[in-house]
């Protein structure tokens, strides 16, 4: 389901339901402004695929489904973040499955910007799923923006001392 991309230097977004997501777009919507660069929004489904898709009709009704709901979730994200898809710069959507990670380097070439979000995750969730925008900052040779999700109003911000540290962290 991917538009024919824009070629030359552009901002690559990667796209999700998470808040952190939200604003990395904003984020990415404000640098291709900036910058003049068209903007390519990325969202990437961690469904499960079969290498030879073709073969299992029930794989390739998944997929169809899956690149369909990429689409959504991009527009749905552009409506919350901006109002809609913005007309004074150039977009492109792509949807892909798989690792986000992997398709998210694969899309960035040297030139281009790749944006991303953080969101404030337990010890759990990052040792079960790892971490997209350390996967992307570690092997991307594109320049790599992480957007950090703001702590919660109730929960106080901790300083750069080395006190505060949680024992997991050490």
């Amino acid at each position: 389901m991917d538009q024919d991309l824009p070629g030359g230097a552009r901002v690559i977004v990667g796209v999700d339901e998470s808040p952190a997501a939200r604003l990395a777009l904003a984020w990415a919507i404000g640098a291709a402004r900036l910058r003049r660069m068209p903007l390519v929004a990325v969202h990437v489904s961690r469904a499960p695929i079969h290498p030879f898709p073709e073969a299992l009709p029930l794989q390739h009704a998944a997929r169809s489904g899956e690149e369909a709901r990429s689409t959504e979730v991009v527009a749905d994200a552009f409506v919350e973040v901006c109002g809609g898809v913005p007309t004074d710069i150039v977009t492109a959507v792509v949807g892909r499955m798989g690792d986000p990670g992997y398709h998210l380097v694969d899309l960035a070439g040297e030139c281009d910007l790749l944006v991303l979000g953080r969101s404030r995750r337990g010890l759990l969730s990052r040792m079960l799923l790892p971490s997209t925008s350390m996967y992307c900052a570690r092997h991307a040779r594109a320049t790599v923006v992480i957007v950090r999700e703001p702590a919660p109003p109730d929960e106080p911000e901790v300083s750069g001392e080395r006190g505060h540290r949680r024992f997991w962290s050490r």
